[in-house]
């Protein structure tokens, strides 16, 4: 077993952190190509460190576990485990953490989740939690974990305002939240104005912007969609007429990326998280190009 590195520590380091996010894979042959992809980033750019998500309504909640452990015990890079509020009560959940902690996890990304496939909205879990801030606070109390929460440049899409979206993001600093992760966005307006707004309104942990360079049109229009980002006209139009061929798409995604981060790291982002899609090749290619 391999204990990871407490994640606030690494960013208290005041060096640029680079990390990477995978989804847990459905198959074994899946499993193997994803620690092939991690093994390809630490030889190749040695990141800061790996979360795992979360499948929808927990469903890959075992898998989670068992890769978080396996990039931490065989590749020797910290591990930050996904935790939803999604179909689980507080028992399970305090089951799934004490397993994590066990394993040697010492970092856990609090997420209220997405409802399941087929739900229109998200429902309490008899005996679960119904916020980010409730998985947050019984986290801070119940384990010892460093914990991270998730902030919206844009608002969260059920926000009212983005008022109200900046008090939820203050409220999971109150209830033990670490830092926070961005949701992906592609105008470094929006990101250094929420910093802005954030720090104003008390939130002093880092506020980590979250990238994901663009390697397919229709991809990122669907995620941008769901997610309530919003795609630059500028990006588009230098998009729309190589979206048919994927070699120029991805050039150009990277391109973008690596401007982007830049000028993030520059105005003063504590680091980069990359939204890698199981995928090296884009995100190597932009760290690449920032160290």
């Amino acid at each position: 077993m391999t204990a990871g590195q407490r994640i606030a520590e690494i960013y208290a380091s005041g060096k640029p952190v680079f990390s990477f996010e995978f989804f847990p894979p459905k198959t074994d042959q899946g499993a193997e190509n994803l620690m092939r992809t991690a093994a390809d980033l630490k030889e190749s750019v040695e990141p800061d460190f790996i979360s795992v998500t979360y499948g929808a309504g927990g469903t890959t909640r075992d898998r989670t576990h068992s890769v978080v452990t396996q990039i931490q015990d065989d590749l020797g890079i910290t591990g930050l485990a996904h935790l939803t509020c999604v179909g689980a009560s507080s028992e399970e959940i305090q089951s799934v953490v004490q397993r994590l902690e066990d394993a040697g996890v010492r970092n856990v990304l609090a997420l209220r989740g997405d409802p399941p496939e087929g739900a229109e909205r998200f429902e309490v879990h008899e005996g679960g939690f119904g916020h980010a801030t409730d998985l947050i606070a019984f986290l801070q109390e119940n384990h010892d974990v460093c914990i991270g929460g998730a902030c919206y440049p844009e608002s969260h899409p059920e926000a009212t305002s983005a008022e109200e979206d900046l008090r939820f993001a203050k409220a999971k600093q109150d209830a033990g939240a670490d830092f926070l992760t961005t949701q992906l966005f592609f105008d470094d307006r929006l990101y250094l104005a929420f910093v802005e707004r954030a720090r104003a309104a008390g939130i002093t942990i880092p506020i980590v912007p979250g990238i994901m360079p663009i390697t397919n049109v229709a991809q990122i229009q669907r995620f941008t969609k769901m997610c309530g980002a919003s795609l630059p006209e500028k990006l588009l139009d230098r998009l729309r007429p190589v979206q048919d061929d994927p070699a120029a798409v991805m050039a150009t995604g990277i391109e973008f990326a690596i401007t982007q981060c830049r000028e993030l790291l520059e105005k003063g982002a504590p680091g980069i998280h990359f939204y890698t899609l199981n995928k090296s090749h884009a995100t190597r290619s932009v760290l690449a190009a920032l160290r």
